[in-house]
């Protein structure tokens, strides 16, 4: 939890200083945006880290909550696997979203393009 706490914290402040600090700020964000920071393989790994241990810090900490709290045995198991499902579900869907992310599909009508596609 440390360690990925120290990381997160990096991980974090570094997003959001370059997504509202450089360039226009926040008025910037918008789909081209993202579109092209995923594009490089180094934004992909920094997003999927940040992903992946915040989903990890933040899933043992409510776990810890739940074993703390929960005082029924049946009632912990329900909470920890709904628990788990949502890690699962959110990790593999986050990491799919962003290793398979197309900003230009071939084949789109050129007017529904965002600006960084070539028509």
């Amino acid at each position: 939890m440390r360690v990925s706490g120290v990381i997160l914290v990096v991980l974090i402040f570094g997003h959001l200083f370059v997504n509202l600090m450089v360039g226009e700020g926040v008025a910037a964000i918008d789909f081209a945006f993202v579109a092209g920071k995923w594009s490089t393989p180094f934004w992909q790994i920094w997003d999927l880290l940040m992903l992946w241990l915040a989903m990890i810090h933040g899933t043992n900490g409510v776990r810890t909550i739940i074993n703390d709290y929960a005082e029924r045995d049946a009632t912990r198991i329900v909470l920890k696997a709904l628990l788990y499902i949502a890690f699962v579900v959110t990790v593999v869907m986050g990491t799919l979203v962003i290793f398979t992310f197309e900003p230009c599909p071939a084949g789109s009508p050129a007017d529904l393009l965002p600006s960084i596609c070539s028509a």
